[in-house]
This record gives structure tokens, C-alpha cells and sequence, in this order.
């Protein structure tokens, strides 16, 4: 059935030892690739949601604010903490400027 393996036991071995080691190979590589399949997916699922208000934070020791946000906002830098719907309000009605292109202050209904 198999004419084209060699005869002798030695060589045969050698073969099998190889196929081995490639089979490990393979199925180290399989192990590897299912942990970051199942890692993302539990990523996923336990991702945190996304907050209704944030607060985009400045530069400094005492990081002041400096925007406020709807929480899907992509023009939010990358400093920021989430802040509720009062404190949004608050903020900007102290006078912390409002985003110009989410317009939190519109859906917050705060008017200068």
C-alpha cells in the first residue's frame, strides 16, 4: 500500500519521530490560536458599556476637565472618565465648554 516508505526500521523511525514533532507542532499552534479566539470572545461579551457622558480631561498633576461629551462621542481625546447625566449638566452649566460636534448640551438640555 505504502511502496514509496523505506524498508528499514531505522529510517522508518527517523520518519515517525518527524511526524511527531510536526504533529506537536500543529497542534501546540491549534491550542494557541483557540485560547485567542476564546480570550476576544470573552473580551466581547464582558466589554464594559459605553457611557452615556464624558468628560474629556486636560493635561497637567491634576488633570482639570476640559470638554463634555456624549459617550459615543469620536472627537473625545484619549484622557477622559465617564461622568451621569447631573454631573453632565452641572459641568456645563459652570461653564465647561460643550462639544460642537456631539452637542451634549442640546440633548442635556442646558441653555447658555
Amino acid at each position: 500500500m505504502f511502496d514509496d516508505l523505506p524498508e528499514d526500521l531505522e529510517r522508518l523511525q527517523t520518519l515517525r519521530t518527524w511526524h511527531v514533532m510536526w504533529v506537536q507542532r500543529i497542534d501546540t499552534k491549534i491550542a494557541s490560536r483557540r485560547q485567542r479566539l476564546a480570550e476576544e470572545e470573552y473580551g466581547r461579551r464582558h466589554r464594559p458599556a459605553t457611557p452615556d457622558w464624558i468628560v474629556e480631561l486636560g493635561i497637567g498633576a491634576r488633570h482639570p476637565p476640559v470638554q463634555v461629551h456624549a459617550g459615543d462621542c469620536h472627537m473625545a481625546g484619549e484622557r477622559r472618565r465617564a461622568v451621569n447625566r447631573t454631573e453632565a449638566r452641572r459641568l456645563i452649566a459652570e461653564g465647561l465648554k460643550a462639544c460642537g460636534h456631539c452637542r451634549p448640551d442640546v440633548e442635556l438640555n442646558v441653555i447658555d
